[in-house]
């Protein structure tokens, strides 16, 4: 291996320590910060025409879009001052989408990762790093995931936008606080007291009383990827983690987990 690649592995691991500030499960998603790592098969290009919400735009030539891999954040402002984040980066753009599936979604809307023209800039990395919005549960690519979680770290550290807000993430301690997002996407944290599993279905457990405190599940369907990455759900008992995800009500609050980047491995017991 030549000298000059060591110094890059070594910068890798600083940033996984100090940006994100925990270590990731999917220790392969803590990659230098490169909106490369997005760049999926290209889905065509245009002018913005008009922003709809926080993240979906109209293309001039009629065609509606969704930014892929994020969530918007839950706020109290009007949708109207939501989407002005993204309208101040969209407006009159030209931009060039890019993606792995270009599948319309229920509304008609293309899910795509956007990049301006001719910069080069990944927007979702941009309103994520502004602290507008969340990675979301669904992004699969290891190297894409990184770049999304480390702009939101960036936010999240230096207390942009959102994570202005004390609880923006979310106590287990406080199953009532958890439980008044029902169906919204939030982050919680907290410590895992014990791993259980019922039928089909692993909990991850973070109180003893089932009817009232938060838990994780796990089908048993998606525990191969867990154990693909190396990861046994038992080993996670005692040990602090961060979750995302959309809260359910099934006795106490849920988050079902459907992917190893998911759930973030915090330091400390």
């Amino acid at each position: 291996m030549r000298a000059s690649v060591k110094p890059s592995k070594l910068q890798c691991a600083r940033r996984a320590k100090t940006t994100l500030g925990a270590i990731l499960l999917l220790a392969a998603m803590a990659g230098p910060v490169d909106a490369a790592g997005c760049a999926f098969e290209p889905q065509g290009e245009g002018r913005v025409n008009q922003v709809i919400d926080a993240r979906s735009f109209r293309l001039q030539d009629g065609r509606e879009v969704r930014l892929a891999g994020i969530e918007p954040v839950v706020s109290e402002k009007p949708a109207t001052n939501r989407a002005q984040a993204l309208a101040n980066i969209l407006t009159d753009r030209e931009v060039e989408l890019r993606g792995d599936d270009d599948m319309p979604d229920r509304y008609g809307r293309q899910p795509a990762f956007v990049f301006l023209a001719p910069s080069g800039t990944l927007v979702q990395a941009e309103l994520l790093a502004r602290g507008e919005a969340l990675v979301s549960a669904t992004v699969a690519d290891k190297e894409c995931a990184g770049v999304l979680m480390d702009a939101e770290a960036t936010a999240r550290r230096a207390k942009l936008g959102f994570w202005k807000d004390p609880t923006a993430i979310k106590n287990t301690e406080s199953p009532g606080d958890i439980l008044t997002g029902i169906g919204r996407f939030t982050l919680v944290e907290g410590k895992i007291l014990s791993v259980r599993q019922a039928g089909a279905t692993t909990y991850l457990n973070f109180g003893r009383n089932w009817t009232r405190d938060f838990a994780v599940t796990i089908s048993r369907r998606v525990l191969p990827v867990f154990e693909i990455a190396g990861i046994m759900p038992k080993s996670l008992e005692n040990r602090r983690i961060r979750v995302r995800g959309f809260v359910e009500a099934r006795g106490g609050p849920r988050i079902e987990v459907l992917r190893v980047g998911q759930i973030e491995l915090l330091g400390g017991n």
